[in-house]
């Protein structure tokens, strides 16, 4: 079985409205290249080579905090706290001093669910 060089492959986020979530992902996340499955009919984001894969809520999984965070690595920390609170984020958590001087914070998307920034 073949193994990816990424330790992460797929990030499942679940909003009420597909669509929408797919188009904010796009614009926070402007480097990942939108793909199409022609198996399923579906959309999803190529970012690096992990997929971020933005689905609706169901009566198993909703959206919100009470999850899981990924963190996502940035060379410019504040630019890109600011980029994300400028398409309507809200800081959730921190920022705070973390190892070797970098820095972390949550940040909460239109639906609730956290996504985590890492950098300097």
């Amino acid at each position: 079985m073949s193994q990816s060089k990424l330790p992460i492959s797929t990030v499942l986020i679940h909003v009420n409205d597909p669509k929408a979530g797919l188009a904010w992902y796009q614009s926070a996340f402007p480097k990942a290249k939108k793909r199409k499955t022609t198996e399923f009919d579906f959309e999803y984001l190529d970012y690096d080579g992990v997929m971020i894969e933005v689905v609706a809520v169901d009566d198993k999984v909703g959206s919100g905090t009470a999850g899981s965070v990924v963190y996502w690595q940035t060379d410019d920390f504040q630019k890109r706290v600011e980029f994300l609170l400028s398409l309507g984020a809200t800081l959730y958590r921190g920022p705070m001093i973390i190892e070797n001087g970098m820095k972390m914070c949550q940040l909460k998307d239109l639906w609730g669910n956290c996504i985590g920034i890492k950098g300097q």
